[in-house]
C-alpha cells in the first residue's frame, strides 16, 4: 500500500506526520523543514528572487516552483498547504501578495500590491461543528502568460484568467476570463476586449 494511501486510511498517523512538519493550529512549517527539507524539495530558477520579508509558508508534501528571472516581493505569503503553487518565468508578485495554492502562474505575469489569490475554501455545511474543523475544499486557480492583475484584485477558487488579460484594481474575480479582455468589477465583468481582425481593443 502506498503512503498517501495509508494516511488517508489512517487519520491518527497523518495527524502525527502533520504535527512532525508544522505545529497544530498554524500554517508554516516547522524550522528544519524550512532548513533541511524544502531546499532539496522545491525549485527556484536562475536569477530569480526571493525577498526576505516574505512568508514561504510551503511544505514538502506539496510542490513549490518559481521559475528563471521571476521576482516575490517583501510581505507576500505563498502557502502550498492544500496544492501544489508554481509560478513561471519573468513574472512578478508584487507587495504583499496572497498566494495559497492549488494555483498555477505562467510566464510574464505580473501581480501589483495586495492581491489575494486562494484556490483554497473552508468548508462550511455542517452546522454542527465549527468551521476551522470541516474539511477545506479547493479549486484550482491558473494565471496564463502576459497576465496582468491590478492591485487590491481577488482571484476566487476555480477561475482561470486567460493569456494576456487583464484585472483592473480592485476588482473580484468569480469567474473565468478568456484571453485578451479585460474585466473591472465586484464581481468583475468584461470591459474589453481585442479584435483581431481590427487589431485592437474594443468595449464590449
Amino acid at each position: 500500500m502506498r503512503l498517501r494511501e495509508k494516511l488517508k486510511n489512517s487519520p491518527k498517523l497523518k495527524n502525527f506526520i502533520l504535527w512532525t512538519l508544522m505545529p497544530k493550529n498554524q500554517a508554516r512549517p516547522r524550522w528544519w523543514v524550512k532548513i533541511f527539507v524544502n531546499p532539496f524539495v522545491h525549485s527556484k530558477g536562475k536569477r530569480s528572487l526571493i525577498r526576505r520579508r516574505m512568508r514561504l509558508d510551503v511544505m514538502p508534501f506539496n510542490r513549490f516552483s518559481l521559475g528563471d528571472d521571476s521576482t516575490i516581493e517583501d510581505f507576500s505569503t505563498v502557502n502550498n498547504g492544500v496544492g501544489d503553487v508554481l509560478i513561471g518565468d519573468r513574472t512578478r508578485i508584487g507587495l504583499g501578495c496572497v498566494l495559497i495554492g492549488p494555483v498555477t502562474i505562467g510566464n510574464d505575469v505580473l501581480l501589483a500590491q495586495n492581491i489575494v489569490v486562494s484556490g483554497l475554501n473552508h468548508g462550511y455545511r455542517d452546522i454542527n461543528q465549527p468551521i476551522n474543523t470541516q474539511p477545506v475544499e479547493k479549486k484550482a486557480i491558473n494565471i496564463e502568460d502576459e497576465a496582468w492583475i491590478g492591485a487590491n484584485s481577488i482571484i476566487l477558487p476555480g477561475v482561470t484568467i486567460g493569456r494576456h488579460s487583464i484585472v483592473a484594481g480592485g476588482s473580484v474575480v468569480t469567474r473565468s476570463v478568456p484571453p485578451y479582455t479585460i474585466v473591472a468589477g465586484n464581481p468583475a465583468v468584461a470591459k474589453k476586449h481585442y479584435d483581431a481582425s481590427l487589431k485592437e481593443w474594443v468595449r464590449n
